[in-house]
């Protein structure tokens, strides 16, 4: 049968999830204190043995092994040690007499203390083994406590510290909340092992991406390097170091399953993943998706680069407060400045590239300008030699002008000055329409005269209107016997045999 002591003390051990060993060495150490506050043992070394299994505590006084004695109370020879224990060496401690196993009040309430205090102990320096090796690894914790400066999380048996420099701006934590951290650090202090945790370190979103990506932890696909703004932002760069694996497509899943379970833990961050690329001027152009790169054009010596991209883009390249750029950069290492294709055109010309797409509006250059006035002035000079009429007598109305010989401006004062003519040249013209006119109007009237019948000539036939054999549709007009018949019938006939409602007494007041 199990003593009390015993079943204390493996109740002990099972509430500060100790081990059993560790509980009992902090017992031992706290009778060994109380005993010394005993008059009998006061300033004497004290050894307290105590059996587990019964409960049994034996305290005897030690003195150490010398050569010569310098005081009685603490030392003794090695003739008479030897009286004691048999196999006794200078130097060694030896139990020579036993003491009572009683304590009164103080000694009791110093055994308490001394028992917490090396429990406490104990407990920190398990928690610091326990996490000694574990430094970036991600935890699930609850918020324990919120301050001004930092956020308090119970992690196991451990509180775990989320300072300011290490939250997310964005982020509100409430009491009880669960969120996914990475340990960051773990160092030693007055009450114990402190442990910093992070939300806003790059290697909690490569930690994430390992979770949730089978490809990435098999070592299929690696994160090449990782550009992050927390809360706001990423960029992640992958490579597939197996042939035949999609990198991106594994990285974002089925319908984007996996990287939508990583913007969730992260509370809405946006995640843009890109495909690495040996080559800066691809890599550049991957980092600066979503928007489309015409060139890029690389300086070596300083690792600055300057990314040429359509002018409806530029905008979405560059990002909200300059993002997306600054995120770029931070991802290929290069200095990245953006320029549109506009503002690079008075430069030097851009080359074709075949992975771009190509404008469909044309735009309007010089030399299609002067093809456009050179058109519409033979046109209107095509016209204003149709409208003016020869002269009989031979002579030119309008003086031709060599084209060849006569520069734009000339074509336009001449057609001009030929559109307006002369008051005798407006005459002629207005007379000879005018007697084309009549000519034409003469002919159509002579083509329409016909002989006219009198009304006695004409036959019965013409003044007997015929009724249609089907019934027509009183209400439907048709010809003017259907108005003759309108009101022969009256409105009321027209309208079938809907009823009058009968006047009541609340109409005729209103009348």
């Amino acid at each position: 049968m199990k003593s009390d002591f015993l079943i204390a003390l493996t109740q002990l051990a099972a509430e500060r999830n100790l081990p059993r060993d560790i509980v009992l060495s902090a017992i031992e150490a706290a009778l060994v204190s109380a005993f010394r506050k005993d008059s009998i043992a006061t300033g004497q070394e004290i050894s307290v043995k105590l059996d587990p299994g019964t409960g049994d505590v034996s305290v005897y006084l030690l003195k150490k092994v010398v050569d010569e004695v310098e005081n009685d109370l603490l030392e003794i020879t090695l003739e008479d040690a030897k009286k004691y224990q048999a196999d006794i060496e200078v130097g060694d401690n030896v139990a020579y007499e036993k003491l009572p196993a009683s304590a009164g009040r103080i000694a009791a309430q110093t055994a308490k203390q001394v028992v917490l205090q090396r429990l406490r102990e104990a407990e920190r320096e398990l928690v610091y083994e326990e996490y000694a090796d574990k430094e970036g690894e991600v935890y699930t914790v609850n918020v324990q406590r919120i301050d001004s400066k930092q956020v308090v999380c119970e992690m196991g048996r451990a509180e775990a510290i989320l300072p300011l420099s290490e939250q997310i701006q964005s982020e509100r934590y409430r009491v009880g909340q669960k969120i996914k951290v990475l340990l960051k650090s773990l160092e030693r202090s007055v009450k114990g092992p402190e442990l910093i945790i992070s939300r806003a370190d790059d290697a909690l979103l490569k930690r994430l991406f390992e979770m949730e990506v089978p490809e990435i932890y098999n070592g299929s696909v690696e994160i090449k390097a990782i550009a992050r703004e927390p809360g706001a932002r990423s960029k992640v760069a992958v490579f597939a170091s197996q042939e035949g694996v999609d990198p991106v497509g594994s990285c974002v899943g089925l319908r984007g399953i996996r990287i939508q379970n990583i913007v969730n833990e992260l509370h809405g961050e946006k995640i843009d993943v890109v495909q690495w690329d040996e080559n800066p001027i691809v890599f550049i152009s991957q980092a600066l998706s979503p928007s489309q790169v015409l060139r890029v054009d690389l300086v070596q010596d300083d690792l600055s680069a300057t990314a040429v991209v359509p002018e409806n883009t530029l905008s979405l390249a560059i990002g909200k407060e300059g993002q997306n750029a600054r995120l770029a950069a931070k991802l290929t290492g290069w200095k990245v400045d953006i320029k549109s294709d506009v503002e690079v055109a008075g430069e030097e010309p851009l080359e074709p590239v075949t992975t771009t797409k190509v404008s469909k509006e044309k735009p309007v250059t010089p030399e299609l300008t002067e093809a456009v006035e050179e058109t519409s002035i033979t046109e209107a000079k095509e016209a204003q030699e149709e409208e003016t009429p020869v002269q009989d007598d031979g002579d030119e109305v309008v003086e031709s002008t060599d084209v060849a010989e006569t520069s734009d401006t000339e074509i336009v004062e001449d057609t001009v000055s030929t559109t307006k003519g002369s008051s005798e040249e407006k005459e002629l013209i207005a007379a000879v329409a005018e007697a084309s006119g009549e000519q034409e109007d003469t002919e159509t009237e002579d083509e329409s005269l016909e002989p006219v019948q009198s009304a006695a000539e004409l036959s019965e036939e013409v003044w007997n209107i015929r009724k249609p054999s089907a019934p027509v549709d009183p209400g439907q007009l048709r010809f003017a016997e259907d108005i003759e018949e309108l009101f022969k019938n009256g409105p009321a006939k027209r309208r079938g045999t809907r009823k009058r409602r009968p006047r009541t007494n609340k109409t005729a007041r209103k009348k």
